[in-house]
């Protein structure tokens, strides 16, 4: 989920519906994430960090990059517009585990075109909260 310009949308209003697809608003979903609460399981940091993507916070994803594998800087497409994510399978990634992983198809619209990318993401806590590793496309 990468591009090429960093100009950052407006995020929803906290009342607002959130971009991962749950039900609650963006301020008691993702938007909490944002601002500073550590995601409590693996598959809230997916959501959160997919949330991330639609509203360009590129802050909030290098701060819930790995260390080992986070770029200097996230590219955004500015023809790139994320609209629905699914979660298809989890493992591990709970209160009570250190790594975990995520399967999910995120859906979008490329220059009017729509989209989708698959991924099983990997994540792991570092320093007490989950981060993102990384994650295969290949699936």
């Amino acid at each position: 989920m990468k591009g090429t310009s960093r100009s950052r949308r407006t995020p929803p209003r906290g009342d607002g519906p959130c971009p991962c697809g749950l039900s609650a608003s963006y301020g008691q979903c993702c938007g909490r994430f944002h601002a500073g609460q550590a995601a409590p399981t693996a598959e809230a940091l997916m959501r959160s960090r997919f949330s991330a993507f639609a509203v360009e916070d590129e802050a909030y994803l290098l701060r819930t990059w790995h260390p080992s594998t986070r770029p200097p800087r996230v590219d955004f497409d500015r023809d790139m517009r994320w609209s629905t994510l699914e979660i298809e399978n989890v493992t591990d990634g709970t209160p009570f585990h250190t790594a975990g992983t995520v399967t999910f198809r995120a859906h979008y619209t490329h220059r009017g075109r729509p989209g989708q990318l698959r991924e099983q993401s990997r994540f792991a806590r570092h320093e007490g909260a989950w981060t993102y590793l990384d994650g295969d496309t290949s699936g």
